[in-house]
């Protein structure tokens, strides 16, 4: 029982991360109708932004400001660059077909990952430790063993998906976001900025990667540039999973994975893991296409 509930707990975490990340691909999605995979490089940089914030720039490590102030360092420059992307890669391309945006948003992907790889431009190739940013100790409750680190990360997963749940209906440009998402011609001719909202969800759904990042990079303390690509794919079957487009479906499809990769790594087909995480993705397209809390679309032509 022991096992079950610590395995129970990593599930949960890992979840919540991917659940950040599959935000961001489903938020995108929600306003614009294409995938921006260069969003797992977003979810890459934030970490590395919270690295460079402690080697570089000297914020404390093993500190509550410290390790705030690195999570912080990361939202607001992965939540500007998505915004850099958003207007410099993808809002020229606006009017053209869904495949053109889509070969760009994996070549912007390339060229992040390219430019992170470099020596002199980026970070280089070679892993880097990952600094341990806030003070850990361990809880014992019963047999179940916990380290205030995972309690802090859940808790941190917790507040920011919390935020935008508030930002989305609570807000005024929540609300226009959700008007551009039904339809965006009658949202500007109500008044709304197409334009602004679209950069701010990049923004918000940026930020939240480069959180996801700064948490991910936690738990696995090893960091490189391509650290982004597998668990950027993961988020997005999370997506998928839950419904794309759906925010709610979203954070359920995260922590749907999130529990099935860490139970199915407690057994004989850890091996595996990863295929059962992508099998999952081609049987919600097979047999739920609009995926657990999507609703299917009739189009008429």
């Amino acid at each position: 029982m022991t096992e079950f509930l610590q395995q129970l707990l990593n599930g949960v975490l890992l979840g919540a991360i991917y659940a950040l990340i599959a935000l961001g691909y489903t938020m995108v999605y929600g306003v614009l109708r294409f995938i921006n995979f260069a969003h797992s490089d977003v979810f890459m940089l934030g970490a590395f932004v919270a690295w460079v914030s402690v080697e570089k720039l000297g914020l404390p490590t093993r500190s509550l400001l410290g390790g705030l102030g690195a999570l912080l360092a990361a939202m607001s420059v992965c939540a500007a660059l998505g915004v850099v992307i958003e207007r410099l890669a993808y809002r020229p391309l606006r009017r053209r077909s869904t495949l053109t945006v889509l070969i760009t948003a994996i070549g912007v992907s390339l060229l992040i990952q390219n430019v992170a790889q470099s020596p002199r431009l980026g970070f280089g190739p070679n892993p880097r430790a990952f600094p341990e940013l806030f003070p850990s100790s361990q809880l014992h409750v019963g047999g179940l063993t916990v380290s205030t680190h995972q309690l802090g990360v859940l808790a941190v997963a917790l507040v920011l998906l919390a935020v935008l749940y508030w930002i989305v209906h609570r807000t005024r440009i929540g609300t226009a976001m959700r008007a551009l998402s039904f339809n965006a011609t009658a949202a500007s001719l109500v008044g709304i900025d197409n334009d602004r909202v679209i950069s701010f969800t990049f923004g918000l759904g940026s930020a939240l990667a480069g959180a996801g990042g700064v948490l991910y990079a936690m738990n696995y303390p090893s960091i490189d540039p391509l650290m982004g690509t597998l668990p950027g794919l993961k988020a997005f079957v999370a997506a998928v999973l839950g419904g794309i487009g759906n925010l709610p479906g979203a954070a359920l499809g995260g922590l749907v994975i999130g529990l099935v990769e860490t139970f199915v790594s407690g057994t004989r087909l850890s091996t595996f893991r990863d295929a059962i995480a992508f099998g999952i993705l081609i049987a919600i397209l097979l047999f739920c296409p609009a995926g657990l809390l999507g609703k299917p679309k009739v189009e008429k032509v």
